[in-house]
């Protein structure tokens, strides 16, 4: 038989295993595959982040009205059981709702609104009583000429007030948003028993019926233990501090207490907000910084006590939340829906947690152990 020289067998020598000295091939640390799905998941978050962003003002209303309906509906079941109808119960709740918010607003606005025609003469009466930080600002303006920096101030400027109106305006929504967001509040409530449903029957097999059916009922009972157990506290938080404002002798404290209540809704930012306006305000009305300090530093003391006390210790027996998670959801939901998303950042974050928990439960496969 003849041989072709491509079929010659090799010597023994170039045959059989490998070389003793060779290493073994290992699977890649990331694989291709994975490369190319973590890159299409990227681009989606990326995708729906500026989807967001862009129709903010019909996807701020509409998930607004989700959060804050899913936070009512316990109140319209309960409504329900009296023998009332979902839809009527719907409409009481909502009112309930918008009467609430149209009285703290009216304790907020009416001093916000002597005050604004006052800026200038406040910020001038600010100044002056700023003028015994003169000597450090002095000493730190030698110290910036010795290390051969740039010209300081060489007086306390006050900021310009131009940025009021648009900060009021960022502030405020639109009537078309306003209206959106308690018609999809009502229609939300007065359904949500059609809309559980039908979510719950989307699904074909038995096992991811209920899973679903879980979800949706932790989510309904986290959100309404959050909302019902944030308002106490921000409730207390506004009395102790409308409080200390009377005793104090600061102008208008049942409006310095109702505007603490409304600020502490925002995690982080809230507090510091109203640290803020109490200082500002205790300066201008006190003849002494001393005398105008008194409130917002017995305010630290009360946010302290309901920082690291009072809400750990409600919140956390429900759903822990991780502090720079909180924070980072904050900073991400207050860049993108201004506000209104920074008072939504840690419900969404409840419900992503409550997601994670049910889709990727514990027994997944974990890092090897040494």
């Amino acid at each position: 038989m003849r041989v072709l020289p491509n079929d010659r067998a090799l010597p023994e020598e170039a045959t059989g295993t490998p070389l003793p000295d060779s290493r073994t091939e290992l699977p890649p640390v990331i694989r291709r595959a994975e490369v190319v799905a973590f890159a299409l998941v990227a681009l989606l978050v990326i995708c729906v982040v500026a989807v967001l962003y862009v129709a903010k003002a019909f996807f701020l209303p509409v998930v607004a009205a989700f959060v804050v309906g899913t936070m009512l509906s316990p109140a319209a079941s309960f409504l329900e059981r009296r023998r009332i109808p979902r839809a009527v119960a719907a409409i009481l709740i909502v009112a309930a709702v918008a009467a609430i918010t149209t009285f703290i607003v009216g304790l907020i606005s009416s001093p916000l609104m002597e005050w604004s025609h006052r800026l200038p003469e406040l910020g001038s009466i600010l100044k002056d009583r700023l003028h015994v930080f003169d000597r450090p600002l002095a000493l730190w303006q030698e110290l910036q000429s010795m290390l051969g920096g740039s010209d300081p101030l060489t007086s306390l400027q006050m900021p310009k007030f131009d940025w009021v109106q648009p900060t009021l305006e960022f502030l405020s929504p639109t009537f078309t948003e306003f209206l959106l967001f308690f018609a999809t509040l009502i229609l939300f409530i007065a359904s949500w028993r059609d809309l559980r449903r039908a979510l719950i029957m989307t699904f074909a097999g038995h096992a991811e019926r209920l899973r679903m059916l879980r979800i949706l009922n932790e989510i309904e009972e986290h959100l309404g233990g959050y909302l019902l157990t944030v308002t106490m506290i921000n409730v207390g938080v506004g009395i102790a501090t409308g409080f200390v404002c009377a005793v104090t002798g600061m102008p208008n404290p049942a409006g310095l207490g109702a505007l603490a209540a409304t600020l502490n809704y925002l995690p982080i930012i809230g507090p510091v907000a109203t640290f803020v306006i109490l200082a500002a305000v205790g300066i201008v009305a006190f003849p002494s910084i001393t005398a105008g300090l008194m409130a917002p530093l017995a305010f630290v003391g009360i946010a302290f006590l309901e920082g690291h006390f009072v809400t750990p210790t409600i919140i956390g027996r429900r759903l822990s939340l991780n502090a720079l998670a909180v924070l980072l959801a904050l900073a991400f939901w207050t860049w993108l829906w201004g506000p209104v998303g920074g008072f939504l950042s840690s419900p969404l974050l409840i419900v992503g947690l409550i997601l994670k928990e049910h889709l990727m439960p514990f027994d997944t496969p974990q890092l090897p152990t040494e």
